[in-house]
Parts: C-alpha cells; sequence; structure tokens
C-alpha cells in the first residue's frame, strides 16, 4: 500500500464506485475519503461495491455550495489530501440548463478551486469526448471542438473555466461511451431495448445506418487510467503553470452500431436492422415525435417483462432520450495516453462476454428479468 491519502468525490456513481473497488482491492492509497450527496445504502451499490465502501470513509456533501466543499477537503489529521478524483457531476440527459449550470459547471470550478488552495498534487476530472466535432475522423485531443450534448457544453466550459485557475494540478480525461457492470446510461439502454424484442420476438430496427461511430471504453479501464496519471502527473515533476494534460479514452474496437447489434442478436438471439434513408430523414425533421413513439414501444413490454419476473423496483429504462438519437458519430482516438505516460488498456475490445457481465450483474441485483 502506498501512504497516499485521496479524496474521491461523486464516488457513488457509476465510475466513481468502481474507482473506490479498485483502489480499495488493490491497496492503493492509506486513507480514502468519498463523497456524495446520495447515500451508498440507496444507490443500488453491487454486493462487491458494498464490501468496499465498508471499507473507506464516506461523508455526505453537497458540491455546490463552497462552504460544503471546504468541508470535505478537511481531513481528520489536519494534513492535505494527496490526489483529488472528481467524478461528480450530473449525468441526466433532458434536464433544463440551470441543473447542468450548478452541477457540472458550477461544482467542478468549486472543488478544483478548494484542491489549487490546499496544493493537492493531482486534481483528476472526467469531461466527455462529447465535446468534439462529430463530423470528422477520429477525433484527437487536439481536434475541433463542437460539443453535441447540452452536458457536453457544460463539461466543456468547465475544462476550460478549471485551466484558469492558478496552481491547479490539473488532468482532464474524455472518456467515449463508458460502459461495464452496473451502468444505468450508456450500452445498457440498447441491452435492455434488445431484451424487450426478444419478448417481442420481433426485428430490433435503429436509426441511421450500420456504420454511425459510438466508440466505447470500459470503466475499468476509466478508473485505471484515473489512477494512473494521478501518479504519472506527480513522478513526471509537472507543474500547475505546464501545459494541461488532456487525455482521451476510447479502446481498440473503434465501435459502431453494427458491433454492439452483432452482440445483441448473440445475446437475446433476435434480428436487426436499419431504418433506411426515408425513414431515418423524416427522423431527423422530427426527432422529439420519432423518440417520443420508440419510447411508448419500449416501456410498456418492459414494464410486462418486470412485472412477470416480480421485480417491483428495478433502476433499468429503455428510455432513451432525445440527444441520445442525434446522428452524432462518437468517433475518438485514445491512443494519446498510452504514447505518453505508457498507460495500457486491459479491455480493447467490445465483447459480447462483457456485455453479458452487465446482465448477469442487474440479475444478480434482481433488477433484469
Amino acid at each position: 500500500m502506498t501512504s497516499s491519502s485521496i479524496l474521491i468525490l461523486g464516488g457513488v456513481g457509476f465510475i466513481g464506485r468502481h474507482f473506490v473497488h479498485y483502489v480499495v482491492q488493490n491497496n492503493l492509497a492509506q486513507y480514502i475519503c468519498v463523497v456524495d450527496k446520495v447515500l451508498p445504502q440507496t444507490a443500488y451499490l453491487s454486493e462487491a461495491h458494498k464490501a468496499s465502501f465498508k471499507k473507506v470513509e464516506f461523508r455526505q456533501g453537497n458540491l455546490i455550495n463552497p462552504a460544503s466543499v471546504e468541508s470535505c477537503f478537511n481531513k481528520p489529521d489536519g494534513t492535505e489530501y494527496d490526489y483529488v478524483f472528481n467524478f461528480a457531476a450530473e449525468t441526466k440527459y433532458s434536464q433544463v440548463q440551470e441543473v447542468y449550470q450548478e452541477r457540472i459547471f458550477q461544482l467542478s470550478v468549486n472543488c478544483a478551486k478548494e484542491a489549487a488552495k490546499r496544493k493537492v498534487k493531482a486534481f483528476i476530472t472526467i469531461s466527455t469526448a462529447e465535446i468534439y466535432d462529430h463530423d470528422q475522423g477520429a477525433s484527437t485531443e487536439s481536434s475541433k471542438i463542437k460539443p453535441w450534448t447540452v452536458i457536453a457544453q457544460h463539461k466543456y466550459q468547465a475544462e476550460q473555466e478549471l485551466q484558469k485557475i492558478e496552481g491547479l494540478n490539473l488532468i482532464i480525461l474524455r472518456p467515449a461511451v463508458v460502459y461495464g457492470p452496473g451502468a444505468l446510461l450508456g450500452l445498457t439502454p440498447r441491452l435492455i431495448i434488445g431484451r424487450v424484442y426478444q419478448h417481442l420476438d420481433e426485428e430490433m430496427k435503429l436509426l441511421w445506418s450500420k456504420d454511425l461511430k459510438l466508440n466505447t471504453v470500459h470503466v475499468d479501464d476509466v478508473v485505471r487510467a484515473s489512477w494512473h496519471v494521478a501518479k504519472w502527473y506527480e513522478e513526471s515533476g509537472k507543474k500547475p503553470e505546464d501545459e494541461t494534460p488532456i487525455f482521451n479514452l476510447s479502446d481498440k474496437e473503434d465501435t459502431d452500431q453494427e458491433t454492439i447489434n452483432k452482440h445483441l442478436r448473440d445475446i437475446f438471439g433476435i434480428e436487426t436492422g436499419y431504418h433506411g434513408s426515408v425513414v431515418s430523414s423524416f427522423a431527423k425533421l422530427n426527432l422529439d415525435s420519432v423518440t417520443e413513439d420508440i419510447n411508448e414501444k419500449h416501456l410498456a413490454p418492459w414494464a410486462k417483462l418486470l412485472s412477470q419476473s416480480d421485480i417491483r423496483v428495478s433502476p433499468l429504462s429503455p428510455y432513451l432520450d432525445e440527444e441520445l438519437l442525434y446522428n452524432n458519430a462518437l468517433s475518438v482516438n485514445g491512443s494519446k495516453i498510452e504514447e505518453v505516460t505508457g498507460f495500457k488498456y486491459i479491455v480493447p475490445n467490445l465483447t459480447k462476454e462483457k456485455l453479458i457481465e452487465i446482465v448477469d450483474g442487474f440479475k444478480a441485483q434482481n433488477f433484469w428479468p
């Protein structure tokens, strides 16, 4: 075990809980404090994650409030944290602008200012690869910026603001679609919809084309990269006045819609296809009504499946937000982190087994019919 003490902000969320588990399992820090507004007891943690949370100090805190942030940074022994990991952010789509302004931008700035004030050795924050222009090839860290979701707009504003904070040892990570056990977003709605079409015994047809890029990265690699860059930053002797290290996170699969559909066919024994250009063109012009129709088609059968399996509570839903149905490619080059820091992806490809692992995790919690 190293003698590091670390503060994990937003540690109960999807990436955060995996990070807590990773750090605990590998004895990477001597003292671990986790802060979140959500209590672990109400957060549908897996059994393995519950066990890891018993080995850390948990504090409930509202990171939108600067006074609350300051108290979260106070360690019992009066010393400062070595590393601070910021996984806290609003992840739900279709919220009003003010929510994102507060829970992404303001929250990030509050936490980063406190980290700078206390001269934390590394402050790692998670942004998103949705900030890149979707019309270009695989985006590198220096590609054109054109955020295409409201979350991405606020993430990018936060990135820019954080880079202006004097004395902040900042590292920014921009992951592609993050998937893995316990994910409610990302690829999970597609798995849920695959299960719905298995139940309906119908072909699952998607908008746009089979080669629409939807690049992915496994949550295990996101958490490993977060720890790796903190150590790398400290060991490389970087200083706050140096250029901020920014790294994309994306596996080697170059995942597109067809990569995912192939796995859904194998897992659920369903047929998959694509609506032709006429339907897709219509959808582009009428996306709100098309989104409504799609959700109507999936929500009732999913509710029926849950009821038939006697599942009364499940955080899972086939509901898709309009922003997730845009014809926008997420194509990301994630190799710079390997070249610059020596990081290696341990899940380089999106496999059927990794998707089944997500389903099995939910079955173990009695959330999956």
